[in-house]
């Protein structure tokens, strides 16, 4: 995929808009190409080492790269460079972002990795590195957070790899069964995936020191159900930590070739605090529940009249069965945090850890 991003002649589109100085309309450039400089994609093949994010330096200190003898042990893929992710690269996952595309790669040897490309970067080379070690190196310890494996910086493309999750993000796993119809999750297992996302917001929260240099490091700044990861075994993992204080967010144009952005996207937030990603945890929780049309629901200014309707049934919101009167206990107790984390007023929101507790006494069923 990459590669032939980087080699192939872009197609000319003309549908309506003023043309650019590429020669096409400026809305409606073919999704194959999406480069500022299309001229300069063309025939870029410098072929570099990624730098795997294992802390492992040389004799001097020096950061080593994947080209070098010592990664082998630790990766299993030692000596890969730029060509071989180019090469590797089998398809697009998920909808667009303003940060950047996400892409599955196979490796040699078929191995499977998440590339994500960024579009626009806010730090130079060297911060680019530093930071995304740093943020890497902060959550290695949690189980629930997906680490940067590696990453490349060249002049025209930016990227990392981290692990791969088979069943894809809670969005697409969320978005492909409502396109059939079905029911992809049953209670269980999406309060599961709330409670680990939860455990996810409160590592990050718990992060000391909360500042460093001009890093925050105690926020994730991009939380969203297309970041959360899900296992075989329907375990959650949240990713993309810190990548919102490396990355610009820019406009995208929605190309035929790719799906349209989650209905849910229009209502999280951008900003950098925790308040703000526990309204942005609180949209994934109203989406988990009620999907779009539950959520938009919930988004309005007549929160209590709504939750009056969905309790006498005059208003459908759950998009899952119920089969035991502990199930429906525990969705409405799960409700009832979403509305708290998404109250519009950001000082009354409950911090993270009133959260988990909160889902600790849901799971165990207390009153």
């Amino acid at each position: 995929m990459l590669s032939r991003v980087l080699t192939a002649k872009p197609r000319k589109i003309f549908k309506h808009g003023a043309k650019s100085t590429f020669g096409w309309s400026s809305k409606s450039v073919s999704a194959s190409v999406n480069y500022d400089d299309f001229s300069t994609a063309v025939g870029f093949m410098e072929d570099l080492p990624l730098v795997y994010c294992g802390g492992h330096h040389d004799h001097r200190g020096r950061k080593q790269s994947c080209g070098s003898n010592s990664c082998e042990t630790d990766t299993g893929w030692a000596h890969l460079r730029l060509k071989e992710v180019l090469r590797a690269s089998i398809g697009v996952l998920g909808d667009q972002s303003r940060l950047g595309m996400t892409e599955k790669v196979v490796l040699t040897g078929g191995k499977i990795y998440v590339l994500k490309r960024f579009r626009k970067l806010s730090v130079g080379k060297s911060e680019f590195g530093k930071r995304i070690e740093r943020f890497t190196q902060a959550i290695v310890n949690s189980k629930n957070l997906v680490p940067v494996t590696a990453y490349l910086y060249a002049k025209r493309i930016k990227f990392f790899l981290c692990d791969y999750y088979p069943m894809g993000s809670l969005a697409d796993l969320l978005a492909g069964s409502r396109k059939h119809g079905h029911t992809a999750l049953c209670w269980n297992q999406r309060l599961t995936i709330v409670l680990h996302i939860a455990r996810a917001i409160a590592f990050i929260h718990a992060i000391s020191p909360a500042q460093e240099k001009s890093m925050q490091m105690n926020v994730h700044g991009n939380i969203k159900a297309s970041n959360v990861m899900i296992n075989t075994d329907f375990s959650a993992s949240l990713s993309d930590y810190g990548i919102a204080q490396i990355a610009e967010r820019v406009e995208v144009l929605n190309a035929w070739q790719w799906r349209p952005v989650s209905p849910t996207d229009v209502y999280y937030t951008n900003v950098l605090c925790q308040k703000c990603d526990v309204f942005n945890f609180g949209v994934i929780i109203l989406d988990i529940l009620g999907g779009p049309d539950g959520t938009t629901l919930f988004m309005t200014n007549f929160v209590n009249e709504i939750k009056r309707g969905v309790k006498t049934g005059e208003i459908e919101f759950f998009e899952f069965s119920m089969k035991e009167e502990k199930e429906k206990k525990q969705a409405w107790q799960v409700l009832d945090i979403a509305l708290a984390c998404t109250n519009k007023q950001p000082e009354a929101r409950p911090t993270i850890e009133q959260i988990l507790l909160y889902l600790g006494d849901v799971c165990n069923n207390v009153a």
